[in-house]
């Protein structure tokens, strides 16, 4: 089966997409032994170090954000992909609960926006941790029993929320953006070289056992000269890298728990999925890193807080079958507007054939609208 995969990745004619199906399919389930694991450090050929700029985040305003010192992250670049880089779990041990919690306690409050906001009431949504807790509290793993908000969650958005009817993104439809979570991404930006990257937009998307995320594109963005930054928790996943063309092969690689990814330059407008998500090791449900809670040394003044055990009691229940991700964006460069609706959306027409997450029903993938275009060649980035 490894050499199924090399066969796909040498092969054009929507390489990715086939790509896609292999590591996507249940029976037979795939071999992963052509996934790059950078947990491994530089054991792959394709593998090699990425440089940051150790100076550009001071150590205690890491140690805030609850990072390591850049000095000490393990970051790692691919060859034939300039632009992309790769972080291996760069933070703190406990820092990584407080995100868990954020993204399933306090990132789906309103006025956020989550997917269940598209076919339910305001006054339904709201609360959805409230609403939920006790229920994932007394749940079985192996029993059948009806879903709760929280489990029926696949996407929330953050500041400038994305509009999935139009592909764009406007400054009537927005609401403040998460102030930890800027930090966050500002240090990361900073430490891969990007000292003026703003966290403007983000969406984070939910994955069970059996959820996967569609061959696509972030072009909605109007300047495309910043970062797209990616944080991983829970679960582990494979992630396909692509090309700039649906033909162009690509490369598997896992995410694990605190893994962070940066798409930049000529890897920003890359295709990319998520075909799968890796069941978790016999005996070891929730991943290590969040087996730890934060010591006692942590600063008062830091934006990562201890986690209480009743909320970390429902997150495991949760993160056992689930993965989280974070996606942060700038949407606007310096000094830039946005113009009227209609014309983003013949800007994006004109461009390449894209794909966008959207929100799936139980067990299927997180489907993405599909959008033809143009054909002309000059016209795919």
């Amino acid at each position: 089966m490894a050499k199924m995969a090399a066969s796909i990745v040498e092969h054009g004619e929507d390489a990715l997409r086939k790509l896609f199906k292999f590591y996507k399919r249940r029976n037979p389930p795939p071999n992963f032994s052509d996934v790059i694991d950078f947990s491994n450090g530089l054991r792959n050929e394709n593998v090699v170090g990425a440089e940051l700029s150790p100076t550009a985040v001071s150590d205690s305003d890491a140690h805030i954000a609850g990072l390591q010192p850049v000095r000490e992250w393990h970051a790692f670049g691919l060859k034939g992909y300039p632009g992309f880089i790769f972080i291996s779990n760069p933070f703190l041990p406990g820092s990584q609960r407080h995100w868990v919690r954020q993204c399933l306690k306090v990132y789906p409050q309103k006025p956020n926006i989550c997917n269940m906001d598209m076919h339910m009431s305001e006054t339904e949504t709201e609360h959805l941790w409230e609403k939920s807790a006790d229920l994932m509290r007394t749940k079985s793993f192996g029993k059948r029993e009806p879903k709760t908000l929280l489990e029926k969650l696949r996407w929330v958005t953050l500041g400038y929320h994305y509009n999935w009817d139009t592909k764009t993104y406007s400054a009537e439809h927005h609401t403040p953006f998460p102030a930890d979570l800027h930090t966050l991404s500002r240090h990361v930006a900073a430490a891969c070289g990007f000292p003026a990257f703003t966290a403007e937009a983000g969406i984070l998307n939910y994955y069970h056992s059996d959820s996967s995320l569609g061959i696509h594109v972030d072009e909605s963005e109007l300047d495309h000269t910043r970062p797209l930054l990616s944080f991983s928790f829970g679960q582990s996943a494979v992630f396909l890298l692509g090309g700039t063309r649906r033909e162009d092969p690509g490369t598997a690689m896992f995410m694990h728990s605190g893994d962070i990814m940066v798409m930049s330059g000529p890897s920003r407008l890359l295709y990319h999925a998520v075909p799968r998500i890796v069941p978790a090791p016999a005996g070891v449900p929730v991943p290590l890193p969040l087996q730890q809670g934060l010591d006692e040394g942590h600063p008062q003044e830091s934006l990562v807080h201890w986690v209480e055990e009743e909320d970390w009691e429902v997150c495991t229940k949760y993160i056992q079958m689930s993965r989280v991700n974070m996606t942060v964006r700038q949407v606007l460069g310096s000094g830039q507007a946005f113009p009227p609706v209609e014309t983003q959306r013949r800007t994006l027409s004109t461009t390449k054939e894209t794909y966008h997450e959207a929100s799936p029903q139980e067990g299927e993938e997180f489907y993405p609208k599909k959008t033809r275009t143009s054909t002309d060649s000059s016209l795919k980035s």
